[in-house]
Parts: structure tokens; sequence; C-alpha cells
């Protein structure tokens, strides 16, 4: 039996790669080789992205999958669920009907070998309970991402909280994706707005609002008042998405955050992320003894596609050698 580690590994969610994978450029093969040939050995895949006919899991599809982890050296780490409450038009799903989706989930985990399944934020307190005692049959954590503009203290997961704390760390749990650690107005997303048409100085407004912490949710009252149209009205509402909290925040809950989605938006030639301070990040995360996975979770090829060709791949690897160094890989 290998030691368990002594600090956070890294991983990346084929998520990543959601560009290159739509156009047909990368198979889900070649998503995991990347991965791997950047150090990346946590593999966290989205089922109903990357499994042909999910869900059901072929034994076809299985076996290639673990027979690529055995061949690049890759560990199945996390799949993600996501909880389709209106799959009838007509009505929501029963309770009994959600807890048989996130089971349903569940066994796809285990099935690709994963101890972890993501339960997106619409996931209720009462679902994970219900959840819970099969989860913990099957050997797996049930982990609520915590996503902006939701933080730690907000009374959504202050109640999940109580039903985490009830169940224990070993099967419930938090899976924090950095987005909640945005200081800085992604760049990428403001440009694309200038792109498209918005007004220099609303921009300019709008960003300096977000980056000096100020009043991002009367953005929308002032853009009207001072003439803004549909893409600066996107521009504003997108800066209630974004949220800052002190990455300290972590340290209270740190037994029970599984997995870090390390979320980025652009990782400029410097090596650094422009609006996401992770050499602030990982030394929390080190010093407060986690050893899970920081996952790589780029979501900047949406704002800039229409500039020119987007390379997830460039883009996850600059983001790896960061959290190498920040490491002290």
């Amino acid at each position: 039996m290998t030691a368990p580690p002594d600090r956070p590994r890294r991983g990346v969610s084929l998520y990543s790669f959601q560009e290159e994978y739509f156009l047909r450029t990368m198979s889900v093969e070649d998503c995991v080789a990347a991965a791997a040939a950047m150090g990346a050995t946590g593999i966290e895949i989205i089922p109903e992205q990357s499994i042909p006919g999910y869900p059901v899991v072929t034994d076809e599809f299985a076996e290639r999958w673990h027979g690529w982890m055995a061949a690049y050296g890759t560990t199945p780490v996390a799949t993600n669920a996501f909880l389709d409450t209106r799959l009838h038009p007509d009505r929501w799903l029963t309770l009994d009907e959600q807890v048989a989706s996130v089971r349903r989930d569940i066994d796809i985990a285990v099935r690709l070998g994963a101890g972890i399944v993501k339960a997106t934020i619409n996931f209720s307190p009462e679902v994970m309970a219900a959840a819970a005692p099969y989860a913990e049959d099957r050997g797996v954590r049930l982990l609520l991402e915590v996503h902006a503009p939701f933080h730690f203290s907000h009374p959504w997961i202050l109640e999940h909280l109580e039903v985490m704390h009830r169940a224990g760390p070993h099967v419930l749990g938090l899976m924090p994706d950095m987005g909640v650690h945005v200081r800085r107005f992604p760049r990428v997303v403001s440009e694309r707005a200038l792109r498209d048409g918005a007004d220099p100085a609303l921009v300019d407004y709008i960003v300096r609002t977000y980056d000096d912490h100020g009043d991002t949710h009367a953005l929308m009252d002032i853009v009207n008042y001072r003439g803004g149209g549909p893409v600066e009205f996107g521009l504003a509402r997108q800066a209630t998405h974004y949220i800052w909290t002190e990455p300290k925040d972590m340290l209270e809950h740190l037994p029970f955050i599984g997995h870090v989605q390390a979320k980025f938006y652009e990782m400029t030639d410097e090596g650094y992320e422009y609006s996401i301070p992770y050499d602030e990040i990982v030394p929390v995360l080190a010093g407060g003894g986690f050893t899970g996975y920081l996952s790589s979770e780029y979501e900047g090829n949406r704002h800039i596609q229409d500039a020119h060709p987007v390379d997830s791949v460039e883009q996850v690897r600059r983001q790896q050698e960061m959290l190498a160094r920040l490491l002290g890989e």
C-alpha cells in the first residue's frame, strides 16, 4: 500500500476540453492522454457529456475507460451528476424520483472506479440525506459543489452543512469551485462584451465596480439609467455571479472538502490566472492538510471563440504548470 499524499494532488476535469470535444478534434481518450501528459493524474468526467448512450454505461465503454486509466497512469477520481428536476415539463420530480436519479449516478461512478460524485447546487438537503445511505453502501462520497454566487455562509449551504454533519464527511461533503475566489473581473469576459459592441465607458464602470468590491447588484439599474443595451445588461448581470471570498474561509470546512474544482478563465503568458489568486488559494489548502485533487476546470473558451481558435490544452497545461509550481513539485 502506498503512503497517503501529504499535499494536494493535480487532476483535470474533462469538461476543460469541451471546445475540442464538441468539435470532434479530441476524443475522450485524447482528453485523458492530454491530462496525463501534464502530470495531472486525477481524472474527473461528466458522464452526461462524455459517455455515449448515457445513462447507460456499456461494457464496451467501461472496458475502454479502465484501459485508458491503466495505459496513461491516471486515476478516476470524480464524476458529475446533474439532477434534472424538470425532466417532466408539467411537474417537478418527486423526492423518490430524485433519489433514484442520484442512485443511478452513484452506480455510474462505481462502474468507472470513481469514489466521488459531484452534486450540483440544485440538490436539496433532503435529497442528499436520503441518498447518503446508498452512497455509503457503495463506498462513494457525495459532494455538493459550492459554486458562485453561493458561498460557505449562504443559507442554502448552511442547510446542507447540517445534513453533512449528521451523515459524516466520509459520505457527504463539499466540493468548492474556485470561482468563489474571483478577485478581479475576468478580462476575457469584459473584452468579449467590447467586441460585441458594449459601451466602453459602461464596461469600465462594471469592471471597476466589481474589482473595487462595490455593489454589483445595483449595476443593472445604473446601466439602465445610463442607456445601456442588452450587451451591457448581460455584463452587469454577469458581475453578480462572480464573488470574492477569502480562501481561508475553506479552513473551517476542510474535513468535509473532498475535491476542489480549480476553475479558471484565463492563464496569462506569465503563468498566472488573471482573476483568481491561486498563489493564495493553494497554500491555504496545502497548509490545512487537504490531500484531495485540484481539478482544472477551464471555462474561458466560450468568451474567446468569436475572436480566435480556442486552445484548451494549452490553457490547462499552463494552469497545471502553475499548480505544480505552487505545490513545490
